[in-house]
């Protein structure tokens, strides 16, 4: 029997802000700016709801690839708004945002986990006076992505997801793949699976899920932005990734969803032991991120995430980005285009971009400590 669903489904824009909660800033104005949606349409930002406040020149940044497409509208409405500044992204990997940023090389990085303390004690050195925070501005799910024949619908759990990946499972019709697909007709076709090749938070946050919600299974180290177990098949970034897993038959990997919409690759609905298995979806994600705590203290907004959650329509595979800037001892020539841009980034127009292109708006909480720190900066 053929399963029949498709995977990506599109999360509604109501129900995903409904889910995180409703944004505190109030959106206004008429003239809009657009930007790609992941059907391949538009998404509006009006552009008075953008404050330049005297943003001026250019402003680089690096890091996450994971939250590359979200940042592309960011950029795009941002400079539609504000004449004459130049915001330049790099989509290098978490761990090289953060290298390029304690090394002053960037006013801000991209991160899709926090900063390690021995990172945050080199930051001190860029950071006159202060310190690199983190500051939460995008979540989404972590889309497991596959191409097998004639199955549409698949369905693996964290156990079978870590044997996958760490090479214990190696054939589409296992039994531990069978069990949770019965009915499917399932080949005899080698699982080629891919991960990343570059330091990568999203890799870290996989390997965080999968010793969470399957520990007897996945023994490497969950703090590791570095692929950790052995064989497999490597690509660069999550963009390399998603191309790797579209071309070859057989195949599987991991990214954010905007990759496996923007490709039209099937995704993985994982079995969490709620009554139902669970789509990678905006709404889904949203559902796991609002139940995120904040951990870090003072301007640092770090969270923590559940991971293992088995609420009902709440998908486990989750990240949420980081935008890493110092608290205190800026580029003072920098400071008003980062503080602008932010602002922007993380206000209701900014978050309200997100859906349509497959990430996760903020929850109302978080957000709002957000809007809070972000004109602090110093």
């Amino acid at each position: 029997m053929k399963l029949s669903r498709k995977n990506g489904l599109r999360a509604s824009a109501i129900g995903a802000l409904v889910v995180s909660g409703a944004l505190v800033l109030s959106a206004c104005g008429s003239d809009d700016n657009t930007g790609p949606t992941k059907d391949g349409g538009t998404t509006s930002a009006a552009a008075s709801d953008i404050k330049c406040d005297g943003a001026k020149g250019q402003l680089l940044a690096a890091g996450s690839s994971a939250q590359k497409n979200a940042m592309d509208l960011w950029v795009k409405n941002f400079q539609a708004a504000c004449s004459g500044v130049e915001i330049n992204y790099q989509a290098i990997g978490s761990g090289g945002g953060i290298t390029k940023f304690n090394q002053g090389q960037v006013a801000f990085a991209g991160s899709d986990s926090a900063l390690k303390e021995d990172e945050v004690a080199e930051s001190q050195k860029i950071c006159k006076g202060g310190k690199g925070i983190n500051l939460p501005m995008v979540g989404g799910p972590i889309a497991i992505g596959y191409k097998l024949e004639g199955v549409d619908n698949l369905v693996l759990d964290a156990s079978t997801l870590a044997k996958i990946f760490d090479n214990k499972i190696t054939k589409w019709n296992d039994p531990a793949i069978a069990k949770l697909n019965p009915g499917a007709k399932l080949p005899d076709t080698a699982i080629q699976a891919f991960h990343r090749s570059d330091e990568s938070g999203t890799t870290q946050n996989l390997g965080k899920y999968l010793s969470t919600a399957a520990p007897a299974d996945w023994k490497h180290d969950p703090k590791s932005k570095s692929w950790p177990a052995q064989g497999g098949q490597a690509a660069n970034g999550s963009s390399g990734v998603a191309t790797a897993v579209k071309d070859a038959e057989g195949s599987i990997g991991y990214f954010e969803l905007s990759y496996a919409t923007a490709n039209k690759i099937s995704t993985v609905s994982i079995n969490t032991g709620a009554s139902a298995p669970v789509a990678a979806t905006s709404e889904n994600a949203s559902k796991a991120i609002a139940a995120a705590k904040i951990k870090g203290t003072g301007s640092d907004l770090a969270l923590s995430l559940d991971y293992a959650t088995k609420a009902e329509g709440a998908y486990p595979l989750i990240l949420v980005t980081y935008e890493i800037a110092c608290d205190k001892g800026n580029k003072a020539e920098t400071l008003p285009t980062l503080k602008a841009f932010l602002n922007y980034t993380v206000s209701e127009a900014g978050q309200k971009v997100l859906t349509d292109a497959g990430y996760a708006p903020l929850p109302a909480e978080i957000a709002t400590k957000v809007r809070e720190i972000v004109p602090t900066l110093s």
